[in-house]
């Protein structure tokens, strides 16, 4: 009961950070890492970054939830939406660690970036030292379509009817066999067989913490990818650790 209580008081912890903007003192308010995206593997090989082609993320209604999936089980998806599909996801890895996930929309270096924001969320009312992104309490990050949390919802309620009297833990009696077959890092999650709907879900670079997301955009505002920065690298290079602020 104690464990129920206090994960619950963690999500409205969660829940209530979702929507407003926090200090961005240690990482500022925009992101050097940009360039990641535009780099082929083996420029970002030579940078001292690996980089882990997970798959496609299925988007089954195209509203896309960036998001601690455990902590906050119930995030809005994001203002934009983009088109239903498969979307690839890659992971910029650097001293052992995910540095960065982006998802791949359509071809093209992006022209400029903004902040991937929720409904409501405004980022001409952000300060200097401010940011829009999302909290993590479980140590992982994630992409998903909006529709995907009620299979997450429905394979909790399967896995409950099997232990009717255990505390179920998702992360421990489900997501830890997906991740444990690629070294507790990543995986493609499918929380129901059969289903369409699965989770790109990945670490969180040193943990839990605050971290932003952007669009990658074309010259005419088009959506060409998005990037969730776990602010472990700067300019895009993984030879020099970046300085602690």
């Amino acid at each position: 009961m104690r464990n129920r209580i206090m994960r619950a008081a963690r999500l409205v912890l969660c829940a209530a950070a979702a929507h407003v903007p926090v200090s961005a003192s240690a990482a500022g308010w925009t992101s050097s890492n940009f360039e990641l995206v535009a780099l082929s593997d083996a420029e970002l090989s030579g940078r001292s970054i690996n980089v882990i082609h997970m798959g496609n993320v299925e988007l089954t209604s195209g509203r896309i939830v960036a998001a601690d999936p455990l902590a906050q089980p119930d995030r809005p998806a994001l203002a934009r939406t983009v088109a239903p599909g498969e979307y690839p996801v890659t992971l910029y890895q650097a001293f052992g660690r995910v540095a960065a996930a982006s998802m791949r929309v359509a071809e093209g270096k992006p022209d400029h970036w903004e902040f991937a924001v929720l409904p409501g969320q405004d980022p001409a009312t952000l300060k200097d030292d401010e940011i829009f992104g999302y909290p993590v309490d479980a140590g992982v990050g994630c992409y998903m379509d909006a529709g995907t949390l009620a299979l997450i919802d429905e394979r909790q309620a399967e896995v409950q009817a099997q232990k009717p009297d255990a505390d179920i833990n998702y992360y421990d009696d489900v997501l830890a066999a997906d991740l444990d077959a690629n070294k507790g890092t990543y995986a493609l999650h499918r929380p129901v067989a059969g289903k369409k709907g699965n989770v790109a879900v990945f670490w969180s670079g040193w943990g839990d913490g605050f971290y932003p997301v952007f669009w990658g955009l074309d010259k005419d505002g088009r959506a060409l990818v998005l990037l969730t920065d776990f602010s472990v690298i700067e300019n895009a290079d993984g030879r020099r650790e970046p300085k602690l602020q």
